[in-house]
């Protein structure tokens, strides 16, 4: 179900959207390093969602399954045996380029802004979506839920934040920081984080809960012209 808390709310001209799980169906990413650390891909996905739910990180997974896990060097041995991690063209969510570009149709600012390692900058690009700027937090050296990433997001595109729609995946890194930083917020249901966090006072706070991307740009459009 989509709900729509956008009654009170002002004019929406710029939307910047998270990356993973957001825009990137990180599924695939995370079988990937299932793989390779020798662990069945339904157990590495069911501890995944345990560690969320008490807190953790994705690191945190990593570190259970290959105590002293050491990020940049398994990432160079899997660049060595050619399964290079990160994402490519066939992660990118079915809903992603259409909601974009419908949006940019209607003449609004469309932004990509995520915590990501460098790499993501040229990945990102290779996709060839239809962005006004795209951030890339350790390109920034600025990481969500900093409110600091939220500002670099309002000057890229020249907007008070109250004009700006920011769309995550995540209640902690996406909702929380843009409503307290003055944006509008549209938390989107799916992923782990997107099915287990909740907050409903963040919720009532969002001027859109989604449980896609291919709503958005009529919600929007509706939106702007009451």
């Amino acid at each position: 179900m989509t709900t729509s808390g956008a009654m009170n709310r002002g004019p929406i001209k710029a939307v910047f959207f998270d990356i993973g799980e957001t825009l990137i169906n990180e599924g695939e990413i995370y079988g990937r390093w299932a793989d390779w650390l020798g662990v069945p891909r339904h157990t590495f996905l069911a501890k995944l969602g345990a560690v969320l739910a008490t807190g953790g990180t994705h690191m945190d997974l990593l570190e259970y399954f290959r105590p002293g896990f050491d990020l940049e060097k398994e990432e160079r041995l899997r660049a060595a045996a050619g399964i290079p991690a990160g994402f490519g063209p066939q992660d990118l969510y079915p809903d992603a380029r259409d909601c974009l570009a419908a949006l940019r149709a209607q003449g609004l600012y469309v932004g990509v802004a995520g915590n990501q390692p460098v790499r993501a900058a040229e990945q990102f690009a290779a996709l060839g979506l239809e962005a006004d700027v795209v951030g890339i937090s350790d390109v920034w050296g600025l990481s969500k839920p900093d409110r600091r990433f939220f500002a670099r997001c309002a000057a890229e595109c020249g907007l008070p934040p109250e004009e700006i729609l920011y769309v995550g995946d995540r209640i902690d890194n996406d909702v929380r920081p843009a409503l307290a930083f003055g944006m509008q917020a549209a938390f989107l249901r799916r992923g782990p984080w997107g099915h287990i966090q909740h907050d409903e006072q963040a919720l009532r706070g969002c001027t859109f809960v989604l449980d896609d991307l291919a709503v958005l740009p009529e919600l929007v459009a509706r939106h702007n012209a009451a």
